[in-house]
């Protein structure tokens, strides 16, 4: 294991889980992620002397249901620490073991790259750029956007309610993505065009002055450039209808520990000074649509207002 790979690890079990010595810990993981699992699992058995370390093969869809002996080990732990191939965070066994009082973190579809690259980071200076920012958009009814690659969306946000995804899970039933970093909404509606031109599967990061734009009216996003994208979501719409098309979350970046865009919309979503738009899903972030998709596209260099006031970002 490398010392960078340890590093990273103990920085989510220390800072970011807080885990005490009398806690039990849960380390759930895949075939293809194991490298990862076993660098937290090592950190964990450093911070406490009931640590377990699960795997099971990886999974073919995201929000797949783990086996059930997971999802019990899982609800039965302090502490749960979740890198997989495919993601766990809007499981019914990640919400379970919420409910049941364990607190816990996702890493889905994490790298080596992303995992040292994402938790080499301050999560305390993370939490308080989540602090200034939800100051600054919390009581806002509308939010637009705009970009120089031609983004102008505006949102309504209704009554729908910020949420920060700190990094920060110490209390019973917390819930955070690893890396972490980011404040976001699911607006009730959202009209005009947003481009991407930073990171969106399934091209990973897009090359300089590459560009995917959708059009978006009264919260359904009505016109999709890329082919590939448009499949995606042409297939989830033939399963829930429109639901699929449902402009699904706003999101601005938070972590200041991350300098550059990797390919990952894991890590680039989380990027101080980046907005992310996605579509479909959105009933685990405080929206009313389920989709068998939620689609995060990454842009560069927005500008963002909140009732008309420019909304100063956080920068790395």
């Amino acid at each position: 294991m490398s010392d960078h790979l340890a590093e990273a690890a103990r920085t989510a079990v220390d800072q970011c889980l807080d885990v005490k010595a009398d806690e039990s810990v849960v380390v759930v993981t895949d075939d293809e992620r194991e490298p990862i699992g076993e660098a937290l699992y090592a950190a964990a058995t450093a911070a406490t002397d009931d640590a377990t370390l699960l795997k099971y093969p990886p999974s073919d869809q995201h929000g797949t249901e783990p086996p059930a002996p997971v999802a019990a080990a899982m609800a039965e732990s302090d502490v749960f620490c979740a890198p997989t191939t495919k993601s766990l965070s809007h499981t019914r066994a990640r919400g379970a073991a919420c409910d049941a009082g364990s607190r816990g973190a996702t890493l889905p579809g994490i790298t080596e790259e992303v995992f040292v690259t994402g938790l080499d980071a301050d999560y305390a200076a993370i939490d308080a750029a989540c602090d200034r920012t939800l100051d600054a958009v919390g009581d806002a009814e509308e939010i637009r956007v705009t970009s120089p690659a031609g983004t102008d969306v505006t949102f309504g946000i209704g009554d729908r309610e910020w949420l920060a995804d700190t990094g920060m899970v110490h209390d019973p039933g917390d819930f955070s993505n690893l890396p972490a970093g980011e404040v976001f909404v699911a607006p009730e509606t959202a009209t005009g065009t947003y481009v991407v031109d930073g990171t969106m599967m399934p091209h990973g990061l897009l090359d300089d002055g590459e560009a995917l734009a959708f059009e978006v009216e009264d919260g359904l996003v009505t016109a999709i450039e890329d082919d590939a994208i448009r499949a995606d979501v042409e297939a989830a719409a033939e399963e829930v209808g429109d639901a699929a098309y449902n402009l699904a979350e706003l999101g601005i970046g938070t972590n200041v520990g991350v300098e550059e865009l990797v390919g990952s919309v894991l890590l680039d979503e989380k990027a101080a000074g980046t907005v992310h738009v996605a579509i479909g899903d959105n009933a685990g972030i405080g929206g009313e649509t389920d989709a068998p998709l939620h689609l995060d596209g990454i842009i560069r260099n927005p500008t963002v207002y909140a009732d008309g006031e420019e909304v100063a970002l956080p920068s790395p």
